[in-house]
């Protein structure tokens, strides 16, 4: 970014308040919303952020909470947080919809604050609310489709007074946004082909990676050394996520690479998620299933082979962006995903990072295997694997630079 650039943000912006219905600890806020307002202080922009902690007085202390808002304001963050509340679900959500509006709007008169940026659906109901007292802009960050992400895990009907709400909700966020930021080229084409946003008020800015975290990949650096073929899942194993798929799959490669095995790093029950793989038929020396904390998941990444990730592909997924594929990515692997799931299908096609599924038929699953392995022919397969990562999802030039560009353009309406 041109200095001049930042001089027009700081000039212009006093301050933008970026809204975050979930704990700081949790690992989403850390790899995901974190790395993404830094760029924006890199860019000049004065962040705020307000979260909603769990158990806020159990699991902090006066002290903890001290020293963690002079840590986020070494870097240019300031942090404002309200407890969240579980139970009952629909009654709780609304308390917090309400204390939070009551908050921002206080908070926005105070700090002088000129953009409330919702992260999702939620935090967007409470910006909607503070909108009607204050002449803030909005930027709508849709994560997701949640309605029909909620309905294809079975927990909610599409006539339910829940999906019908959040639709009306997402309806009215989309409308009055002063601009929105969706994950994938398929959700931003589909709110133009509907007339529901002008293209030139929608970002499309996919989950990135901070390649610090990830160890370079050199031109022509072998596949690790080690007896087994690992192929490794890292992420939740339940809603979307296709479990025994992916195990029916792993069996397709060990009928390929008989020293094949799965590890599987996930924060889902351990337990459950082996009976799973047992199910289909893997064996137990066949496989592993940890938790790794997000610090970690590189390390794991790097010894394996390749990276797997199935999940249902329904309408909702033209929106999603998995998180895991460009970390697979990133650490030199090539990825077996299967088709409808955002931008994935034409990117790791079009660049020859990974094999694509069209369904998960044993002879479906057989040719994938048989051609996921013979990628390992390309003995420039993991150094592509890296720069594919770095051109389309790295923090800094793609996601940085996305964001920092929206706030471009709010400046010019202001």
């Amino acid at each position: 970014m041109r200095v001049t650039d930042r001089l027009t943000l700081v000039t212009v912006v006093m301050g933008m308040l970026y809204l975050c219905y979930f704990g700081m600890r949790e690992p989403l806020v850390q790899t995901q919303v974190l790395p993404y307002l830094r760029q924006l202080v890199a860019g000049g922009v004065k962040v705020n952020i307000l979260t909603f902690e769990p158990e806020l007085r159990r699991r902090w202390t006066p002290e903890q909470l001290d020293a963690e808002r002079r840590r986020l304001a070494a870097e240019g963050i300031r942090w404002f947080c309200l407890p969240y509340h579980k139970s009952p679900s629909l009654p709780a959500t609304l308390y917090d919809i309400a204390a939070g509006a009551r908050f921002i709007a206080r908070l926005v008169r105070r700090e002088q604050i000129k953009v409330l940026h919702a992260r999702s659906h939620v935090p967007m109901a409470m910006a909607l609310l503070v909108r009607r007292l204050t002449r803030c802009q909005l930027v709508f960050d849709i994560r997701g489709l949640m309605a029909e992400e909620y309905a294809d895990a079975g927990i909610w009907g599409e006539s339910s007074p829940q999906f019908r709400a959040v639709k009306r909700l997402e309806r009215a966020g989309i409308r009055r946004a002063d601009h929105l930021i969706v994950l994938t080229e398929r959700m931003r084409d589909w709110l133009v082909e509907r007339r529901l946003k002008d293209a030139g008020q929608i970002e499309v800015v996919p989950c990135c990676v901070d390649f610090v975290r990830f160890p370079a990949v050199l031109p022509g650096e072998a596949a690790p050394v080690g007896n087994r073929f690992e192929v490794v899942y890292a992420g939740s194993v339940v809603g979307l996520y296709l479990l025994e798929e992916m195990g029916r799959f792993f069996l397709a490669m060990r009928a390929e690479r008989s020293d094949a095995f799965l590890r599987v790093l996930t924060a889902s029950p351990l337990a459950e998620t082996a009976a799973a793989l047992r199910r289909v038929g893997v064996r137990d020396e066949d496989f592993a299933v940890a938790f790794a904390a997000p610090a970690d998941i590189p390390r794991y990444l790097r010894q394996a082979r390749l990276g797997v990730s199935f999940r249902k592909a329904t309408f909702s997924q033209i929106a999603a962006s998995p998180t895991k594929v460009p970390e697979y990515l990133a650490a030199g692997l090539p990825v077996v995903c299967n088709a409808g799931i955002g931008d994935m299908d034409e990117l790791i096609t079009r660049e020859q990072v990974g094999v694509v599924v069209s369904g998960f038929s044993p002879e479906t699953l057989a040719a994938a295997a048989a051609q996921a392995v013979s990628l390992y022919g390309d003995p420039d397969l993991r150094a592509r694997c890296a720069r594919v990562a770095r051109q389309y999802f790295d923090l800094h030039s793609v996601g940085g630079a996305g964001y920092r560009n929206v706030y471009r353009q709010l400046l010019g309406t202001t």
